[in-house]
């Protein structure tokens, strides 16, 4: 991942799509050489809801990130796409 491109996604919440059936949405609040850092996240696995991805990041545009970890590091490496939810077109 290209640190410019990150740099204005910094205190933004985003999306993470992970290549494991799990989505992160929180404040991206910092990087390292290995992990994305999201506070105020919502880590959700996809096997625990009939939801598809599509459809739980749209429901999280409409009625916000249901939040159930303070702060969380996401492995740069498990990570398909990033974006911020306000990008997210519902």
């Amino acid at each position: 991942m290209d640190p410019e491109g990150l740099a204005d996604l910094i205190g933004k919440i985003v999306v993470l799509d992970l290549v494991a059936p799990y989505v992160y949405l929180g404040v991206l609040t910092g990087e390292d050489s290995r992990y994305l850092i999201l506070e105020d996240a919502d880590a959700h696995d996809l096997r625990d809801s009939s939801t598809t991805r599509d459809q739980y990041i749209i429901e999280s545009v409409r009625h916000g990130v249901n939040v159930n970890r303070s702060l969380v590091y996401v492995q740069k490496s498990q990570v398909v796409a990033i974006s911020r939810l306000d990008d997210v077109v519902p």
